[in-house]
């Protein structure tokens, strides 16, 4: 991630926000339980972080996926996307919040096999459509529809995409350093 450039924007505080960017701000930390690295430097554009924190309260409550499942949507997506935040949040998430076997998660960060057989296709389907920019195959399609997903899953897959693309570019541009609760399950992308 050297090659990469940086914004010199700085972290954005409830202290130094004013009008939208506070509101923006303040409901990030309502829904997060604090201001997580990741919000403040987002806050640095309000319509960026309204927007990521609008789809994802609503992929949480309307995508279908159960909470570990939605867990390991998000991890498949930033692991695709290399970025270091996302998969040591999200991981961390998936462990202490949303009990995702914990060997589905470490074959996710590690890029290994995920033992069970729905979620192996779950997380599969999910990094073909990161990767294919959303243009599966119909082979792609008809495994994971037959692991007993549903297409209705797919378009809730398309907006965790949407969601974490943001998040996810957003910290390679920013390079967020991850929160402290977080930093048990630090990641980086093998070279």
């Amino acid at each position: 991630m050297t090659n990469i450039a940086k914004l010199s924007l700085p972290p954005t505080t409830l202290e130094t926000a004013e009008g939208r960017t506070k509101e923006v701000l303040e409901a990030g930390k309502k829904s997060a339980g604090g201001i997580p690295n990741m919000y403040a430097g987002m806050a640095n554009s309000p319509a960026l972080l309204d927007t990521y924190l609008h789809g994802y309260q609503l992929f949480r409550r309307e995508s279908g996926f159960t909470a570990a499942e939605q867990e390991l949507v998000f991890l498949s997506i930033a692991r695709v996307n290399e970025c270091t935040y996302c998969v040591a949040a999200h991981s961390f998430l998936a462990g202490a919040v949303s009990k995702t076997p914990e060997q589905a998660v470490q074959a996710v960060r590690n890029d290994s096999i995920i033992e069970d057989a729905k979620l192996a296709a779950l997380s599969a389907f999910t990094q073909t459509m990161v990767s294919s920019r959303g243009k599966p195959t119909p082979d792609q399609l008809e495994a994971f529809l037959a692991a007993g997903y549903t297409e209705n899953n797919v378009l809730e897959i398309i907006l965790a995409i949407a969601v974490k693309t943001i998040s996810n570019y957003a910290n390679h541009v920013l390079r967020t350093p991850v929160d402290a609760m977080f930093l048990s399950q630090a990641w980086s992308p093998k070279a």
